[in-house]
């Protein structure tokens, strides 16, 4: 018998273990390759699907904003301001997505959680009527910003500020939107948002309280506009009676028609009041000054609430700047107060604090000027102020909705802003801007909401 050589045993062994080492390098090789590939794999999922729940969102988004539209196609007539009980804006599922509009509380009141609704542009003072004083008087304002804005919106051209250093030249033109006010000399971001860096009205966690008190120190955005605009005619396109230039009869067959009790005598003493002799007029400066003179001849509140619509003392298509003291804030109110007369501040604030008091507790009181002359009474000098001009309303045409989605499962968080005009009866968007980037708006209630909804 012939015996096989041990070197070619051993030889034959050490090849198969190299092959199989080879095999095996190969093998993990193969393992590392499919491993890599399932997570990168794993990563586009989660991609993919956070693409789509973005997607979703922003579907969402555009649905809340025709929902806005027709809401106040059909429900924000004659001026007013639809409130967050008469259509829903918190938590709105659109599919497997959901909505929030952020607005800002009417009391006024301190939250630490966002609140839902509309916000009326009419309750801002516009940046391209109100004068430097009144823009001197709001939370954190300097005479120097305020001068600053009406050299930034000045058509003379004279330049005052080394706009040059910044690399662009001031605009002496109108505001177009309250964003441009970053581009004015002076502007920060402390002066233009304050604490609420992601402009929601409260004041979240992750914000810095520079007050100490837990109190949310806002922003020039807060208070001022550039949308304020009010049709000087009726909804169907025909001309509101022009009490400065009607006749006795022409009143009197108004204040008829509308069911004001003693109407003839009543006319007859206003027209007297605006026309005193017959080469003499001194014509009514605003509805509120209108309002007073129905007053004096014996008109009610409620006798006035019925002309109210009918009536104006300007010959403009429509009116602009005018602040509605039915939503305005604190703020505004005594900025405005304190820049029409340049009077005591303190007299100024309470009288805005007694505004807002008298709605509160007088819901339903509110449907015309007239009530501003019942909280503050006729010997009011803030009253005797306001009535020199047309400084005030009850009515607006302007709304934001201030839109925040999530899609499925709370991904995909997106939020953008819709200005709406119903001025000219057709609601028309006339401003979208994308605030995704400030970060999450909508509060831990949201939050926790969403997580409990997706743990269910």
């Amino acid at each position: 018998m012939r015996l096989q050589n041990p070197e070619m045993r051993i030889g034959g062994r050490r090849e198969d273990a190299s092959v199989l080492i080879i095999v095996l390098w190969i093998c993990i090789g193969l393992v590392s390759i499919a491993l890599y590939f399932a997570n990168s794999m794993t990563y586009e999922l989660r991609a993919a699907d956070n693409r789509v729940s973005g997607l979703t969102a922003d579907q969402a988004i555009e649905g809340a904003a025709r929902y806005v539209g027709y809401f106040l196609a059909n429900y924000a007539t004659n001026g007013v301001f639809p409130t967050n009980v008469q259509f829903t804006c918190e938590n709105v599922a659109i599919g497997s997505a959901h909505y929030w509009i952020i607005g800002r509380d009417p009391s006024g009141e301190s939250s630490t959680e966002p609140y839902f609704g509309l916000i009326d542009e009419g309750s801002k003072l516009n940046l391209n009527t109100a004068n430097t004083n009144t823009l001197s008087y709001l939370p954190n304002m300097t005479m120097d910003f305020a001068q600053a804005i009406m050299d930034w919106r000045g058509t003379n051209g004279t330049v005052s500020l080394d706009y040059a250093s910044l690399g662009y030249l001031p605009k002496n033109a109108p505001f177009e939107s309250v964003d441009e006010l970053r581009l004015v000399y002076g502007a920060d971001v402390n002066l233009l948002a304050g604490d609420d860096l992601n402009r929601n009205g409260v004041l979240d966690t992750n914000e810095k309280d520079t007050t100490g008190t837990g109190e949310l120190n806002s922003g020039l955005f807060e208070y001022v506009t550039v949308y304020t605009r009010e049709p000087n005619f009726h909804s169907d396109g025909t001309t509101l009676t022009n009490v400065n230039t009607t006749s006795t009869t022409g009143l009197s067959s108004l204040f008829q028609n509308d069911g004001v009790s003693g109407a003839a005598s009543i006319a007859s003493l206003v027209h007297n009041s605006i026309h005193p002799t017959a080469t003499t007029t001194t014509p009514s400066t605003g509805i509120l000054d209108f309002a007073m003179r129905c007053k004096s001849a014996g008109m009610s509140s409620s006798d006035f609430a019925k002309i109210y619509d009918d009536v104006t003392t300007s010959t403009n298509t429509y009116l602009r700047g005018r602040v509605n003291v039915n939503t305005a804030n604190a703020d505004v109110l005594t900025a405005l107060f304190m820049g029409l007369n340049n009077g005591n501040e303190q007299t100024a604030a309470g009288d805005a604090q007694t505004l807002i008091n008298y709605r509160q507790q007088n819901p339903n009181n509110l449907n015309s000027i007239a009530w501003v002359i019942d909280a503050l009474g006729t010997g009011n000098s803030t009253l005797t102020t306001l009535r020199n001009g047309d400084y005030i309303t009850t009515k607006s045409f302007q709304f934001t909705a201030d839109v925040a989605a999530v899609g499925p499962f709370g991904r995909g968080y997106r939020r953008v802003k819709f200005i709406f005009d119903i001025s000219d009866g057709t609601p028309k968007i006339l401003y979208r801007q994308d605030l995704s980037r400030l970060g999450w708006a909508l509060g831990e209630k949201a939050r926790q909401t969403l997580l409990a909804q997706n743990t269910q």
